[in-house]
């Protein structure tokens, strides 16, 4: 009993003596520059490792380290480096000033009308560029991720709406309109590999959330030739400042030298040649003899043709780790003025404990590119406070106080009963213009009732019309949802009553997966596709006598169906039961009458004979579709599977059959269509391309009737909606088809590189597109339309020609709007 007694009493006290030599301290300072002032995310690490953190932007930091001697090193673009050793028995506070990087030319001579010294050295990094772009096979790593975004000046009001309580201003209508933390382990292998399991998550004001984080969206490599292709941030690439043709897009100029742990750095300012080149302009770094880039400090302004902001800041410090230099931090820091609205913010990435020489086991990546569990947004701030390694600053300590108060008070029924009754109120504008909602956030449903202003239209067919919805909406747990919406829908002129119901169960976001019931008749276009918005046919019918749609009546039940079967393959299945009828016009009132055009028939096939064409029938179909995309990657969330957007086509297989007997069916058909397409295949500084290319064939057609031919988006109007499928200039019903087809269209957007070279011009910042369309069909062989234009956001403007088997049939100008 002694003995065991003993044997307990030495154990404690080993684990006591253990437990005290292991022992986190932490160091905590702020770094100042000389004169005082603060230096923002300056890099400390633990000298000899990869373990650190980073100062935040008031200069401020803390690090956890183990009881001993401690060596801490300082690093930041445009200071000089400096170690810190310190003896920890207890937490301590380190204060630390770093002196300003001396960049000196006295070793340099220039003579006039010489070459900058910097070419030389551009030159010998470009020549190394690829090298150390392929020199890293594959690495790991822990990143942590901070974004916030700030308003620091706004109007007093928007739409009527007082902004300072909207947003949750102070009375200067200043404020964090966003605030976001993540830690992630990002895994990296060539040649395109990638793998992030994010650990953490919090965002202000949002305890449920999970944030959109992602370490892939924060790497840049200026070793690469174009950057920040296909971000949003502008329709073309930048041209990094040592790309391969990097000289013929910049100028260089040394503006001094320094000695930093036995390397000469080089400081080169690099500006664009021309004001209006996808350039950038500021400062880079690069080492003598190795010609190896150490740091960038670089900006984008809207003259390089950026989007949305002014100015783009992107400051980027490396961190030796054997022989190599890898990204200890990049900041991409913004600016911009959008209505009044002034914001500016940052996000930046801290990258630590790096493995370069990691053992990936087989099958280790996937296409799923980030995971994020139910865990990530768990931790409490206990985990925050000696975790996060960019401490909070006050605004910021400040910020998660106050919304995550909010946020609590904002989960009773009291409180978003208060919400809703102030954003429920009853306005003139929302009930005839916009629409107008009533949410019950704390049910989570809502009910939105049509713009009368969209419910009134006319056509030829019925006259003057009406048609009214109300969708309702549930929001269920895990990001499922259920959608109700009964619609009815009066023509006055042949009068004529039709309603509908159309609902909706999207039951598994990971599996994207869903199940539909719509049934009740409606008056539909004869074009399955649709022609025109009944507000557009509404304005070309009245006042210019061209009544384009043509339409039919059907009583119908469609039950459909649709599920993820493996990454990137969809599966569609649908049964359709219609009883179609014919019909005719019933007015050809209009406002003005012209004298060389009148209206058409509602027979699309013969525009002067407005008797049925077809007679009524019942049909029964059953459709299937496959939908495939290569190489399509993923981010894994516990509410939703996102794909990201895939760099090869699409594809997608249907079959369709009608069947005869089956519920009284007439029809007996078989169509099968194939189809390839891809968005925005980017090409550099020569903009990106869109294409489609898609076939199909009626294997059987005992009996069609002309609803169910094949139809192709068509458009004979001068103002219309873009789509990629949509020809320019075809007639909408004339070349359906119940037999073959061939159709491809292919665009091309320059974004900007021509104009952009004309200085009048280059500011409207105008986007060049050309593109081609093209069918064949047994009654339309080589139908050919060409066009080429000028778009800018949501409006576009372009000049086409339509030939049929060579020879020119119609040509003109397109207003295209896309909102």
């Amino acid at each position: 009993m002694k003995a065991t007694k003993l044997l307990l009493t030495l154990t404690a006290l080993i684990a006591i003596s253990f437990n005290g030599f292991c022992q986190q301290f932490q160091i905590k300072g702020k770094i100042t520059d000389t004169d005082g002032q603060p230096i923002p995310f300056v890099s400390v690490f633990i000298k000899g490792t990869t373990k650190g953190v980073s100062a935040n932007v008031d200069g401020v930091y803390n690090i956890n380290v183990d009881r001993g001697i401690v060596s801490l090193t300082f690093t930041v673009v445009g200071f000089k480096s400096a170690t810190q050793t310190v003896d920890v028995f207890d937490n301590l506070t380190v204060n630390k000033i770093l002196e300003t990087e001396q960049y000196t030319l006295n070793s340099v001579v220039i003579k006039a009308n010489a070459e900058d010294p910097a070419y030389k050295i551009v030159r010998n990094a470009i020549k190394n560029r690829k090298a150390y772009l392929e020199e890293i096979f594959a690495y790991s790593s822990d990143v942590y991720i901070k974004g916030v975004q700030k308003l620091v000046g706004a109007p007093k009001k928007f739409f009527g709406r007082d902004i300072q309580k909207t947003l949750n201003l102070d009375t200067n209508r200043n404020g964090i309109l966003y605030l976001s933390e993540s830690q992630s382990k990002f895994s990296y292998m060539k040649p395109d590999r990638i793998k992030e399991e994010m650990i953490s998550s919090k965002i202000s004001g949002r305890n449920n959330a999970f944030s959109f984080n992602k370490a892939s969206d924060m790497r840049i490599n200026f070793y690469e030739n174009l950057l920040l292709e296909n971000t949003g941030l502008s329709a073309r690439s930048f041209v990094s400042p040592i790309a391969d043709n990097a000289l013929f897009y910049y100028k260089y100029k040394l503006l001094g030298k320094t000695e930093e742990n036995g390397l000469t750095i080089n400081k080169i300012e690099v500006t664009p040649k021309r004001k209006n080149d996808p350039a950038f302009r500021g400062v880079i770094y690069i080492a003598d003899n190795i010609w190896r880039l150490m740091g960038t400090d670089l900006i984008l302004t809207k003259d390089a043709g950026v989007n949305l902001i002014d100015t783009l800041n992107i400051a980027q410090h490396f961190i030796k780790i054997d022989k190599y230099y890898m990204p200890g931090n990049l900041k991409f820091e913004f600016n911009g003025n959008v209505f009044g609205f002034k914001f500016e913010g940052y996000f930046i990435s801290f990258y630590s404990n790096y493995n370069i020489n990691p053992k990936f086991e087989k099958g280790y990546f996937t296409p799923e590119i980030l995971k994020i569990t139910k865990a990530v947004n768990k931790k409490d701030s206990a985990y925050w406070a000696n975790n996060r390694p960019i401490p909070l600053t006050e605004e910021e300590r400040k910020d998660y106080i106050k919304k995550d108060s909010i946020a609590l008070r904002m989960q009773s029924k009291q409180y978003l009963d208060s919400l809703e009754k102030a954003n429920n109120n009853f306005t003139l504008n929302k009930i005839l213009i916009t629409s107008y909602s009533r949410n019950d956030r704390y049910h989570k449903r809502s009910y939105t009732f049509d713009p009368l202003m969209q419910s009134v239209f006319y056509n030829t067919v019925e006259g003057f019309a009406v048609k009214y919805g109300v969708t309702y909406r549930k929001r269920l747990e895990d990001n499922k949802y259920l959608t109700i919406r009964p619609e009815a829908r009066y023509g006055f002129k042949n009068d004529t009553f039709t309603a509908k119901l159309s609902t909706y169960y999207y039951y598994d976001a990971t599996k994207r997966a869903g199940v539909g019931l719509n049934f009740g008749n409606e008056i539909a276009d004869l074009n399955n596709y649709g022609t025109m918005s009944p507000l557009s046919n509404t304005i070309n019918s009245l006042l210019f006598e061209r009544n384009y749609p043509k339409f039919y009546k059907r009583d119908f039940i469609n039950i459909n169906t649709q599920r993820e079967l493996a990454n990137g393959l969809q599966a569609y299945l649908a049964l359709d039961y219609n009883k179609n009828y014919a019909l005719t016009n019933s007015t050809l009132f209009k406002f003005r009458d012209y004298d060389d055009r009148a209206f058409t028939s509602n027979n699309p096939l013969n525009p002067a004979d407005d008797t049925p064409f077809f007679s009524t029938y019942q049909s029964a179909a059953i459709t299937a579709s496959l939908t495939y995309t290569f190489g399509q990657k993923y981010i894994t969330r516990p509410d939703a599977k996102i794909y990201t957007e895939a760099k090869y086509p699409r594809l997608n297989l249907t079959y369709k059959k009608g069947i005869n007997g089956v519920l009284g069916g007439d029809t007996d058909y078989d169509l099968i269509t194939f189809e390839a397409y891809q968005e925005r295949v980017g090409l550099g500084l020569f903009g990106y391309t869109s294409f489609v290319v898609g076939a199909g064939k009626f294997l059987n057609s005992q009996q069609v009737f002309f609803p169910d031919f094949k139809h192709f988006r068509a458009n004979r109007a001068m103002f219309f909606p873009p789509n990629l499928r949509k020809f320019r200039f075809l007639d909408f019903y004339q070349y359906s088809t119940n037999d073959y087809y061939f159709e491809a269209h292919l665009e091309h957007n320059f974004s900007g590189f021509i104009l952009n070279k004309i200085p009048i011009l280059r500011k409207l910042k105008l986007e060049e597109v050309m593109g081609i369309n093209y069918l064949n069909q047994p009654q339309k062989r080589n139908y050919t339309e060409y066009y080429f234009g000028v778009q800018r956001l949501v409006f576009g403007i372009s000049y086409g020609f339509a030939f049929d088997n060579g020879k020119k049939v119609d040509q003109g100008i397109r207003f295209a709007y896309n909102f």
